[in-house]
């Protein structure tokens, strides 16, 4: 008798590729996503809408610390260079520019504007507050009474 441990293939060296189901067929992304960068986050800033440039946009987006980043440096994302670009060697989809910022500036800019959103929520309760003392008599959160339809679907004579 043959010793059947002798002439079988080590688990892990066995070929699964056959095995495996085929992946089904899904679009591509309108807007690829670079792979991570530790320290960085990316975004896809406006530099045009509706064919026209939009200068102001991009702008603004630069002065908040975002750069455009190159098409080298993301080889994994494959698109076809506008020849009419000012970012020619940078990735733009679309009339978005692919850029990056620091992640410690848009964690300080998250920061900033959760600030300002806590702070006119507290000035919104305060009024709120305060209109409801200054009206003690009133009740801020009475709905309005619902009124009843009767002989609906009955013709008046």
């Amino acid at each position: 008798m043959v010793d059947e441990t002798s002439s079988r293939i080590a688990r892990e060296l066995e070929n699964r590729e056959a095995s495996l189901r085929s992946k089904s067929w899904m679009p591509a992304q309108l807007l690829p996503t670079p792979n991570p960068q530790p320290g960085w986050r990316f975004k896809y800033v406006r530099i045009a809408l509706m064919g026209n440039q939009d200068p102001t946009n991009a702008s603004a987006m630069f002065r908040e610390g975002w750069v455009p980043v190159r098409a080298a440096d993301v080889p994994e994302i494959q698109h076809t260079a506008d020849q009419n670009s000012r970012y020619k060697d940078n990735v733009e989809i679309g009339g978005l520019l692919l850029c990056k910022a620091p992640e410690e500036g848009v964690k300080k800019r998250q920061d900033y504007y959760a600030a300002q959103a806590d702070a006119q929520m507290r000035a919104v309760d305060n009024s709120f507050l305060s209109a409801k003392d200054a009206k003690s008599n009133m009740n801020l959160f009475t709905e309005s009474q619902k009124t009843a339809v009767s002989g609906f679907g009955r013709g008046t004579k």
